[in-house]
């Protein structure tokens, strides 16, 4: 569990990082909704080169990387819910980086969210104990039995 977690924490960052540098650099570039179909294009070259897209594009697929290391050997039920971590740190950084306001009842969600992690965590760590102990219990009765069972 603690290798799933600690590589969580370093997809949850970097996938964070990688929205708040496209973000900012999205921001810089304009707002698509205002421009015509020459001006997207136009942009759509320019986001080649700047460099907070290609970092944030960057950041992002190390999350997609890291993220389908975990896959390999955690729970998808466990490993998913973890990733809800990532509400915390973009809340922080939006308020302190992009300057967005985020409101008392913004921060009681993402509290929420943290207590619900936990529980995922903390639940997972119960299973594999108790499923280990089932499996020693069976294995146990077994040889007792000499392998057959009623």
């Amino acid at each position: 569990m603690f290798k799933t977690v600690v590589l969580m924490i370093l997809a949850v960052t970097a996938g964070t990082v990688g929205d708040i540098l496209l973000a900012k650099g999205m921001k810089e570039l304009g707002d698509l909704s205002t421009m015509n179909l020459r001006g997207i294009i136009d942009v759509a070259f320019r986001a080649m080169t700047e460099w907070k897209i290609v970092l944030g594009t960057a950041m992002l697929a190390l999350f997609f990387f890291i993220w389908l290391a975990v896959l390999s050997w955690e729970d998808l039920s466990v490993a998913l819910p973890m990733q809800a971590l990532n509400y915390v740190l973009v809340a922080v950084l939006a308020k302190y980086i992009l300057h967005e306001e985020v409101s008392p009842l913004r921060w009681a969600g993402i509290a929420l969210v943290c207590l619900g992690v936990m529980l995922v965590t903390k639940s997972s760590a119960t299973d594999k104990k108790q499923t280990t102990e089932l499996a020693q219990h069976t294995a146990q009765t077994e040889n007792k039995t000499g392998g057959f069972s009623c």
